[in-house]
This record gives structure tokens, sequence and C-alpha cells, in this order.
């Protein structure tokens, strides 16, 4: 069984993180969407509020299961027999930082491959830290986000 683990903070899921789990899953016979939990990093949504937000979009997939991890993504690729560890890139500044991430992932893993997806045109520019932005300051993100995560910045 082919599998690919998405990780990320998702802080919150975002429709272009949707884009990518979409086209990642006709390549995989089964898709982690991964939280990948920071301690010492602030977020806007606790753990519990990104798994619900990330459980309801993967409903959509029959072949996504959600899971989180506090530790590294390679061991949990190890845990689960993944051989693939998805990303998406929107903009050179992504791909400084992901080449590093390869590299170091590479280190710790020569069998665990990293499979970039560029960006959807039209989401190149969302973030989770964009999306808070915009919303703190008034922004209708509703056509950036799925309902769920609209409906809980208005709780």
């Amino acid at each position: 069984m082919k599998i690919g683990v998405y990780p990320g903070s998702f802080d919150p899921i975002t429709n272009g993180h949707i884009g990518i789990l979409r086209r990642s899953v006709s390549l995989f016979d089964k898709v982690i969407l991964l939280l990948a939990v920071n301690p010492n990093k602030k977020s806007a949504f606790s753990i519990e509020q990104r798994l619900s937000f990330m459980k309801e979009v993967a409903k959509g997939f029959p072949n996504v299961e959600v899971d989180f991890t506090e530790g590294l993504t390679i061991e949990y690729c190890r845990k689960v027999g993944a051989k693939h560890i998805i990303r998406g890139l929107r903009a050179v500044t992504d791909f400084e930082y992901e080449f590093q991430l390869a590299a170091a992932n590479r280190y710790l893993s020569k069998d665990i491959d990293m499979v970039f997806f560029m960006a959807e045109e039209g989401s190149s520019f969302i973030s989770s830290s964009t999306i808070n932005e915009l919303k703190k300051n008034g922004a209708d993100i509703s056509p950036l986000v799925p309902p769920i995560v609209n409906e809980a910045y208005d709780k």
C-alpha cells in the first residue's frame, strides 16, 4: 500500500491545503492528513479544533485519515509505513524552506521522499497566517476556508 503523509500545523486548514489534498489522493492508496503539533508555536485554534476541522474536510475523501503527532514527521512516517511526505509550494520563499526541510529529512531517512505540489491558481497567497490576519481585520475569508473554519471564527 502506497501511503502519503500530508503534515502541517493547519491553523486553520485552508482551501489551499484542500487543493493539495485533492490532488494527492489520486497518487496514494492512503493519505494521512497529519496535524504536526509544534508546542512552541502560538496557535489560533486548539489541537482539538484543528483536528475537528481536518476530520470534517477528510469526510470528502474516502482514502484520507486524520492523525496528529508531536514528534518528527519522519518518525511518524516510519511508524505508519509511509514512504512519501506531501508538501505544497506557493512561492520562492516556500521553496527555500522546503528545500532545507527536504535535506534534513533525507539526512534522517533516505527511504522517505518528499512530494511537492504547486499551489493552484488563485490560492498561492493563502496561508494560515494570512487567513488569521485577514479575519482579525474584518475581511471576508469565506472563499478561502472550508465552512466549518469560517463558522468557528464567528463563535
